[in-house]
């Protein structure tokens, strides 16, 4: 299964950092390839983005399913494509270093099923180890803007 984990220390308070990730419309824009989102409820947010793995680009539409919301310091989350079984999960945490600095950890895991799920898995480790390093970098010039307000 690939995955990929990413960590960055902000000169943020946790505080401000769980603001931004509580509401969904502060972070999934910033997903390459985001079309848009609808926060069904507070656990279920459906999502749509172009996915490009090199020689596979697609529309994909997921669900992502939180599983554990604990304020201020981690959520973690099962991903679905709509109709469909399970196909990753992943997690965010917080941990404030001092009341000024947090270290935020983003974890991601994807397994790809069916009769091309090993050709897609290969294509998605490599894909989804740029995918997070973009987002990591993106989320937090956003945070750095959403904290001075």
């Amino acid at each position: 299964m690939p995955s990929e984990q990413q960590q960055i220390e902000l000169a943020i308070p946790v505080n401000v950092i769980w603001d931004f990730i509580r509401d969904a419309n502060n972070w999934a824009p910033l997903v390459p390839g985001y079309i848009q989102h609808e926060q069904i409820n507070d656990r279920l947010i459906t999502w749509e983005f172009k996915g490009d793995l090199g020689i596979m680009k697609k529309k994909i539409s997921l669900v992502i399913d939180i599983k554990e919301w604990n304020e201020p310091t981690r959520v973690s989350f099962e991903l679905k494509r709509t109709n469909e079984k399970y196909i990753g999960e992943g997690y965010f945490e917080a941990q404030a270093l001092n009341k000024n600095k947090t270290r935020i950890v983003g974890f991601l895991e994807i397994n790809a099923s069916g009769a091309l799920g090993s050709i897609a898995n290969s294509l998605f480790k490599n894909a989804i180890q740029i995918s997070t390093e973009e987002v990591a970098g993106v989320i937090s010039t956003k945070l750095e803007e959403f904290n001075k307000k």
